[in-house]
């Protein structure tokens, strides 16, 4: 059970900031059914991560589609924002958020109706051409025949998100770097902190004096390091809580 304490506090602190950024990982999508990629249940512990290896990808682009088209489009394509998607939507829409960092793919914030949202690792529902840099929405190009080929020059298709071996696409990286250095509160929601760079700017939002809201069901490598409120639970149990909060504290503004 959450400490009542830290719900009113983690309140405060978001109503009293000019500026919050909301920083996710897996763990907000895991209550729309995609599991995470690492851990004990994570994706890693059942397929091969060469699969998203750039080299790999283009050296054998069937086998990695193969695999590519089972976790993101035949599973991930079924999922649907959760709750706490659709409360941080709210929120940005009320002015609570003023961006959303995500480093999750599956574009779940954008469908819950958020709209300043930044995606440090892309989104698997575009697909772009390696040769003409041509790009399709994932679901107007068939999958029945693997690899998927462009319409227009007959190049490899690879889903629109970052492979080991590839940079962080330029918007993202410097939005994050903005909200690191403008934000006065980091709102971090089912991410541990392993996957770098993006686990990089908390700690420099910290740094430039922001206070660091966690949300975990688990300690993570913020939480004794970083964090000044933690929230331990669900994803959408937590954004419940404060959502409830802040929106019967501008009725009572009111």
């Amino acid at each position: 059970m959450v400490n009542p304490d830290n719900i009113s506090e983690a309140i405060a602190l978001l109503k009293k900031s000019a500026f919050t950024t909301a920083f996710t990982g897996a763990g907000i999508s895991v209550e729309s059914g995609i599991p995470p990629f690492r851990g004990a249940e994570g994706l890693w512990s059942k397929y091969d991560p060469e699969s998203l290896e750039l080299s790999h990808f283009i050296e054998y682009p069937e086998k990695s589609w193969k695999i590519i088209k089972e976790i993101f489009y035949d599973f991930f394509g079924q999922a649907k924002p959760n709750k706490a998607h659709i409360d941080l939507a709210r929120m940005e829409k009320q002015g609570l958020i003023g961006r959303t960092i995500t480093q999750n793919i599956d574009n779940l914030h954008q469908e819950a109706g958020s709209v300043k949202v930044f995606e440090f690792h892309g989104n698997s529902k575009t697909l772009i051409c390696l040769k003409c840099h041509m790009t399709y929405h994932a679901k107007d190009i068939s999958l029945d025949h693997l690899p998927p080929t462009c319409r227009q020059c007959g190049g490899l298709l690879k889903p629109d998100f970052v492979f080991f071996g590839e940079t962080i696409p330029s918007a993202p990286l410097t939005a994050a770097y903005e909200a690191a250095t403008i934000s006065d509160v980091f709102l971090i929601i089912g991410t541990t902190g392993e996957v770098m760079p993006a686990n990089q700017f908390p700690l420099m939002a910290k740094n430039n004096g922001a206070k660091i809201i966690e949300i975990n069901p688990k300690e993570s490598h913020y939480t004794n390091q970083i964090t000044d409120v933690f929230l331990q639970g669900k994803a959408s149990e937590m954004m419940e809580l404060l959502v409830e909060g802040l929106f019967a504290s501008s009725l009572d503004n009111n």
